[in-house]
């Protein structure tokens, strides 16, 4: 399993979307960005991400299971692109920042024990999570094995 490391990240230019609903819409967003970005010739330049605006494991669980997740999805992408303010897809700015940072391997439905290794190492070093926890995908699902799918877990830290 992978150790918890601390790192600085930039601001980050995306463009990305936000809703309320359960986890499950997620691949249907990023669809929908991708979409987005290929009709408007907008250039996606690394990883797509979803961040977590639920802290713990149980406001995840009960979020997801009442329909009223928080939901956001970004893809980083290389130059600003106007869009209109009551489009559901926006351009704007990722702030960045020190963050834990921790490497998932395997499903995505089995990063549990990854999430509670993070949160252990937060709580026994003095931190304190400041923001919306961030999965970067690094890998296709559609495109290696389960057991070999990769996720970047990043946590903001005070």
């Amino acid at each position: 399993m992978s150790e918890v490391t601390i790192v600085e990240l930039s601001p980050q230019l995306v463009l990305g979307m936000r809703k309320t609903g359960s986890y499950r819409e997620i691949p249907i967003m990023f669809s929908r960005i991708c979409e987005f970005a290929f009709s408007k010739n907008i250039q996606i330049t690394a990883y797509p991400a979803f961040l977590c605006h639920e802290i713990t494991v149980e406001e995840v669980q009960k979020a997801d299971e009442e329909g009223s997740a928080d939901i956001e999805v970004i893809f980083p992408i290389s130059e600003f692109f106007e869009t209109a303010e009551d489009e559901e897809i926006q351009v704007y700015e990722l702030p960045g920042g020190k963050m834990a940072k921790i490497v998932h391997k395997g499903p995505y439905e089995q990063c549990t024990p990854t999430y509670e290794r993070l949160f252990s190492w937060i709580k026994e070093n003095g931190k304190r999570i400041v923001g919306p926890i961030r999965e970067v995908y690094l890998n296709d699902p559609r495109e290696v094995q389960p057991e070999e799918i990769l996720t970047e877990i990043y946590a903001p830290l005070d």
